[in-house]
């Protein structure tokens, strides 16, 4: 299935929701990686946001898209169907968390930046795309990679001193 190209509001609507998801991550745990995530409703709106807290939690599936996934389906109170929803990520899912996702039948995906070693989302697999499953959201990758990327940098700089 070939990317959606999205249209110039459309583009500045993926924007600032990522400058939403940078400003969540910014805020993740110490010793965490600095993933954020923000899941919009059907007007927008923000329904859920979440980090990864796998290190303060001691839980391998505390991941920033996984927790916004239960909470917005928790603040939803009508069901765990998120197919009205974007769920909108500073980092390319990993395997796990695309699969979340489309349990979860979220109806879009946006992220920031590309993750060579663990994406599922187009880098190392492309699960979200695979015709094989019954669910497939649209995806945009590399909204404010840059940003997304320089924000991922830091931190592993900082823990490799």
């Amino acid at each position: 299935m070939p990317p959606v190209l999205p249209t110039p509001a459309g583009q500045r609507r993926a924007e600032r929701a990522m400058r939403r998801a940078l400003e969540v991550a910014r805020h993740t745990p110490p010793g965490d990686v600095p993933v954020g995530a923000v899941v919009l409703g059907p007007d927008g709106g923000e329904l859920a946001c979440a980090t990864n807290r796998r290190e303060a939690d001691a839980d391998p599936t505390a991941h920033a898209e996984v927790l916004a996934i239960r909470a917005a389906a928790c603040a939803r109170g009508d069901g765990w169907r998120l197919t009205d929803c974007t769920l909108v990520v500073t980092l390319e899912p990993c395997t796990m968390c695309a699969g979340a996702l489309m349990g979860a039948r979220v109806g879009e995906l946006i992220f920031g930046a590309f993750e060579p070693k663990t994406g599922a989302c187009g880098s190392v697999l492309d699960a979200v795309r695979d015709p094989a499953f019954l669910h497939r959201p649209q995806v945009r990758g590399g909204v404010l990679e840059e940003e997304c990327a320089r924000l991922l940098g830091g931190f592993f700089s900082e823990q490799r001193r």
